[in-house]
């Protein structure tokens, strides 16, 4: 391996790291504020059970935001210090663009989430309930916020727009066209959704864990339900605005669109290939099984569709091979979500909403799909990051150009060989934390109550039920 591809592969395993925690923070802000507002509305109430249960969903699910948004910052950070070590070239040309982008994120959302996380962390029964509610809620917008920035840099190098060269140098000409460039909205809208999802199973999947193992705390079994309510119902829209983004890529990436299709001709009436091994050598695909004019059907909605097969583009195509096996297990694992949330939502609907006539077989098959919504992603990332290459601003500035030359390979591959190994100890340490703190919950919410009873007198406080009170 070279120095180029073995940067690449630091650049992708950093990025696959750091992806996996703002896809849980982001949805996960929202829930919390939707069960923030839950309590609010209920704590006054004659079923004091039910509004104790969602004050401890609130509660627990704070510590676990906390832990995943930790480790988001700080994997967050090793990225930018690979601008200037493996890629000096990449802001030395489009850094005017680059680089306000990314302190945007910092001014702006970053700030926002700093300045108010204490708040909602530590702040319950010390400020008023509108300070601690207003705090929960810019948390979340400020998550989303990030999001916006970070996916508005991401979009203008897979459809840069409102720039001009000058010198070799990129300028900005319009910052509303640099913002909203034509995959923008696409992007940023199937991230907010795929965070979402991520989210919704996470929940579903801790608490089938804590009702299995016979740990579950009152609000187990309507997180539950939240859970799944909340991946019945946007797993469609995810596979609509999915398919917008699909006719938004063909429009503006057709190489990346014959890529993951395997289309090495141009042809219409393309079949979908359901499995095959894509060969770049002989520039054809090996064992391949395919539905007649399924593809161009999907992707242009017409059946004689044409869709451009990936000889028109030379050496300008991404490599077909990873990309037709990341598209397909984006899309089965969507699949598999889908199926798996409505059957949930129907057979606990059809239960009564009671979690003891539940098949036992469903809530293993929730707890086994807790980080689906991971894989999906990743495989995601990957289809839009490699679908985007040989370039870095896709048909501009190709990734080769902006690389260092200082770095050896085997320097990079040292710094990667030890970036691979923290990230492996601290994913099995996460996913340890979290099944530790679905697995004594009381202890979780019973250190924050003694938090809390430990508040001086003369503290604002809030009215906070008897833990003992229901089952």
């Amino acid at each position: 391996m070279d120095a180029l591809l073995l940067a690449r592969m630091q650049f992708a395993a950093n990025i696959t790291f750091h992806i996996l925690f703002p896809t849980i923070s982001i949805g996960m802000g929202w829930l919390l504020l939707f069960l923030r507002l839950r309590w609010l509305g209920t704590r006054h109430g004659a079923d004091r059970v039910a509004a104790q249960g969602w004050l401890d969903a609130y509660r627990f699910w704070t510590k676990v935001f906390a832990l995943t948004f930790a480790l988001g910052v700080v994997s967050g950070i090793t990225m930018s210090f690979q601008f200037g070590t493996n890629w000096p070239g990449f802001m030395e040309m489009v850094g005017n663009i680059a680089g306000p982008l990314l302190g945007y994120e910092v001014l702006t959302a970053f700030f926002l989430e700093a300045g108010f996380l204490g708040v909602m962390l530590f702040g319950h029964g010390k400020v008023s309930e509108r300070v601690h509610l207003m705090s929960t809620f810019f948390v979340a917008f400020g998550t989303t916020l990030s999001a916006f920035w970070i996916l508005a840099l991401n979009s203008w190098m897979q459809t840069p727009a409102g720039h001009e060269i000058v010198d070799g140098v990129y300028h900005v000409r319009s910052w509303f066209e640099v913002i909203f460039n034509p995959s923008f909205p696409y992007r940023f809208t199937h991230m907010v959704l795929a965070s979402a999802l991520t989210c919704a199973f996470l929940v579903a999947g801790l608490s089938s864990w804590q009702l299995l193992h016979g740990q579950a705390q009152r609000s187990a079994p309507r997180m539950l339900r939240v859970g799944l309510t909340l991946a019945a119902l946007l797993i469609p829209v995810q596979i609509f605005v999915g398919d917008l983004h699909g006719l938004n890529t063909l429009h503006h990436q057709p190489a990346k669109i014959a890529a993951m299709e395997g289309v090495w001709q141009t042809e219409r009436g393309a079949p979908l290939l359901l499995f095959a091994i894509p060969d770049s050598q002989t520039r054809s695909n090996h064992f391949a099984i395919e539905v007649p004019k399924l593809a161009s059907v999907i992707l242009t909605h017409e059946v004689e569709g044409e869709i451009k097969g990936l000889d028109e583009f030379r050496d300008r195509h991404p490599p077909p091979l990873p990309l037709f096996f990341a598209f397909r297990a984006m899309v089965g694992m969507g699949l598999l979500m889908l199926a798996t949330s409505w059957a949930g939502w129907w057979l606990y609907r059809r239960a009564g909403w009671r979690v003891e006539r539940l098949p036992r077989a469903l809530m293993w098959v929730l707890a086994g799909m807790t980080f689906s919504g991971w894989v999906a992603t990743v495989a995601g990332w990957y289809v839009t990051e490699i679908g985007r290459q040989p370039f870095i601003v896709y048909g501009l500035v190709r990734t080769a150009d902006v690389a260092s030359k200082v770095p050896t390979t085997s320097m990079i591959g040292l710094t990667l060989t030890l970036y691979l190994l923290l990230y492996l100890a601290l994913i099995v340490a996460y996913v340890s934390v979290l099944k530790y703190m679905a697995e004594k919950p009381e202890e979780v919410l019973e250190m924050e109550s003694r938090e809390q009873a430990a508040t001086p007198a003369g503290a604002a406080t809030s009215p906070v039920l008897p833990a003992g009170s229901g089952a």
